[in-house]
C-alpha cells in the first residue's frame, strides 16, 4: 500500500528543450526520477541581479519516491546550466496506486 507523502515532484525550468531532455534522460537512466514531463513554452519574469528579466523556458516535472528526492535535486543541480537554478519539490498527496506503483518498481 502507498503510504501518504511517500512521492514527489520535483519541478525544475530549464533555458532550452535540448538541456531539460538530456537531463531529463540522464536522471531516468541513473533511475533518480520513474518519469520526467517536458513542458515548452513557459514565460518567466523575475528579477536577477536587481533588474527585471523575462525569458522563455521550458518545465520539466520529475516524478520520483520521497526518499530519492534529495539525490535527484542534487543531481540535476550538477547538470544544470543555470547559477541558481529553480529546483522545488511538491509532494504528492494522492494519485492512482497502480502509477505509484509502476513508479516505485521504476526507480
Amino acid at each position: 500500500m502507498n503510504e501518504l507523502w511517500e512521492y514527489n515532484t520535483v519541478y525544475s525550468t530549464f533555458s532550452s528543450e535540448d538541456e531539460a531532455k538530456k537531463i531529463a534522460k540522464q536522471v531516468v537512466i541513473e533511475r533518480l526520477a520513474g518519469c520526467a514531463n517536458i513542458i515548452k513554452g513557459m514565460d518567466s519574469v523575475y528579477i536577477w541581479n536587481g533588474e527585471m528579466e523575462e525569458s522563455s523556458e521550458i518545465v520539466c516535472l520529475f516524478k520520483t519516491t520521497k526518499d530519492k528526492s534529495d539525490l535527484l535535486m542534487q543531481r540535476i543541480k550538477e547538470l544544470h546550466s543555470y547559477e541558481i537554478p529553480c529546483i522545488v519539490v511538491w509532494p504528492i498527496v494522492s494519485g492512482n496506486p497502480d502509477y505509484l506503483d509502476w513508479l516505485r518498481n521504476s526507480l
